[in-house]
């Protein structure tokens, strides 16, 4: 059970709120499914028809910078890689939903239980 409330922890401290949604980064995501950050947008590229703007959609200029403020507020003693070549993907509770389709390994499915709990 232990366990189980660390992951429910650590997710939520991945939950921020933009455009008023609450979202999750695709770093993060990739992070908690065990992949890297690469890797897990180019499985959201193949499939990208199945994420629409309501599922999933790419942070503008101000939107980082709230972003980045969210981060610190929740995350006070870990540093966000502020150096990133384009903005983060951010994937609404229907995106993240819909990762389960097209990321098929045990972890996914286990992590994606968790998120939606």
């Amino acid at each position: 059970m232990g366990d189980d409330l660390k992951l429910v922890t650590k997710i939520e401290n991945m939950v921020f709120v933009i455009r008023g949604q609450r979202v999750m980064m695709d770093s993060d995501l990739a992070r908690l499914y065990g992949v890297e950050t690469k890797k897990f947008n180019q499985a959201v590229k193949r499939a990208v028809e199945r994420f629409p703007s309501d599922f999933m959609f790419k942070c503008n200029s101000g939107e980082l910078e709230d972003l980045r403020s969210q981060f610190v507020t929740a995350n006070p003693l870990m540093s966000w890689n502020y150096m990133r070549r384009t903005p983060p993907l951010l994937f609404t509770e229907l995106g993240v939903a819909m990762l389960s389709s097209i990321l098929n390994s045990k972890q996914a499915i286990t992590v994606n239980i968790e998120i939606m709990r």
